[in-house]
């Protein structure tokens, strides 16, 4: 998932795909530990995804909030 894409969605859309990536990761991660998982590094591509929304989410909050001085 590129950034271009993700800042084209909105608040909502990005939120529920927090969450969706979240719980992919738990699951991920119990098959990690039950060495059932095929693909370890889609551990990793998850991660940086949610860092990716995350980020997202924070400079829509910084745009829509300036600093007071």
């Amino acid at each position: 998932m590129k950034f271009s894409d993700i800042q084209s969605k909105s608040q909502v859309e990005l939120n529920e795909m927090l969450k969706e990536l979240q719980i992919k990761l738990g699951k991920l991660r119990f098959e990690l530990a039950n060495k059932s998982v095929k693909d370890v590094s889609q551990i990793k591509k998850t991660k940086k995804d949610i860092a990716r929304i995350l980020t997202a989410i924070k400079i829509e909050a910084r745009i829509a909030k300036p600093k007071n001085k």
